[in-house]
């Protein structure tokens, strides 16, 4: 994938040729990254489990295929400068595009496969654990949201068997308008790759963001707690899921993401207040330890300068102090 991405970005520079209102290699540059990341962080999950499976391994060598074989056919189209996805003009078109969909059925059911597998493994400590099991989850999630993309457009259904192209990215406006840079997103319009890009990536942004909090819990020691990292990655998880079905929703609507109506823009403040006080739930100290850091303060006013009594020898008889041991039968008397 990467000999596959540096060849891409080469295209780039040398091949002028436009596709769909994009530089023709710019699709196989995003495809070969995309797929490096998502293979590299799946293989550094597995690597968390006590003991290697079968069936992991398997799972992990059917999503290298499948990326293997997608990354074959989209490379192809783009040296024939023809569309990989949505392109059924030929009956190799057709049948390439159907082997397309065929890999990603795989990929994502590999991925279930190591989901489940994760999920009834114990992976470090449990802030490790749930960010690995949440980002999966949320990984499929944005995985069968490209499912949307296949639903053919008004246009494409009044031309019936008359049409070459099946299914878009983009709601409301025809595919290849006005794109923000680096991404491609439509911006005049909803893009149905921006939730599958968001859940896709949550996969590596929980583990990631778990581990600028163990950074920072160098300087900051209330992030040292296990159970305190732990709260947190689960508001990042809320935060990540929220934000999945926020653009959804707003794509779904043929909004574009960078033009968002009121409605998006309540959504996206209600989604922050809610993300800020459940930070803040997470961070705040118990009042029961706030009491106890009390009491061992008072306790070390009363006791300084005091020694501690003696503890007794292994085998010596322990005589009862009058505060503390006084014996049952004297209880009860």
């Amino acid at each position: 994938m990467a000999a596959l991405a540096v060849v891409s970005a080469v295209g780039l520079i040398v091949d002028d040729r436009v596709l769909v209102g994009a530089p023709i290699w710019f699709k196989p540059l995003k495809f070969a990254v995309s797929f490096l990341a998502y293979a590299l962080t799946l293989a550094w999950m597995l690597s968390r489990r006590a003991t290697p499976s079968r069936a992991g391994t398997w799972a992990a060598h059917a999503i290298v295929v499948t990326g293997l074989v997608e990354m074959a056919i989209i490379t192809g189209q783009t040296l024939r400068g023809r569309r990989s996805h949505f392109n059924i003009e030929t009956p190799l078109d057709r049948g390439l595009f159907a082997a397309m969909g065929l890999t990603i059925v795989v990929l994502w059911t590999s991925t279930l496969v190591i989901a489940a597998l994760l999920c009834r493994a114990r992976l470090g400590d449990r802030a490790t654990t749930w960010a690995i099991r949440l980002g999966l989850l949320l990984a499929l999630a944005g995985l069968l949201l490209g499912g949307l993309m296949l639903i053919p457009t008004p246009e494409q259904r009044a031309a019936g068997s008359l049409s070459t192209i099946v299914g878009a990215h983009s709601v409301g406006v025809p595919d290849g308008g006005p794109a923000m840079p680096l991404t491609g997103w439509n911006t005049t319009g909803g893009d149905l790759r921006i939730p599958h890009f968001v859940g896709m990536h949550a996969l590596q942004a929980l583990p990631l963001f778990l581990y600028g909090v163990e950074a920072l819990a160098r300087r900051f020691p209330r992030l040292r707690g296990e159970r305190v990292r732990l709260r947190l990655v689960l508001v990042a998880a809320g935060l990540a899921a929220g934000l999945l079905t926020l653009v959804t929703w707003q794509a779904l609507r043929g909004q574009a993401l960078i033009h968002p109506d009121g409605a998006t823009l309540g959504a996206l403040g209600a989604l922050a207040a809610a993300t800020a006080a459940g930070a803040y739930a997470a961070l705040r100290r118990p009042a029961t330890e706030h009491h106890d850091h009390d009491d061992r303060d008072e306790g070390g006013k009363r006791g300084e300068g005091a020694a501690p009594p003696p503890a007794p020898a292994i085998g010596e008889p322990h005589s009862p102090t009058p505060a503390t041991d006084t014996p049952a039968t004297e209880l009860t008397a």
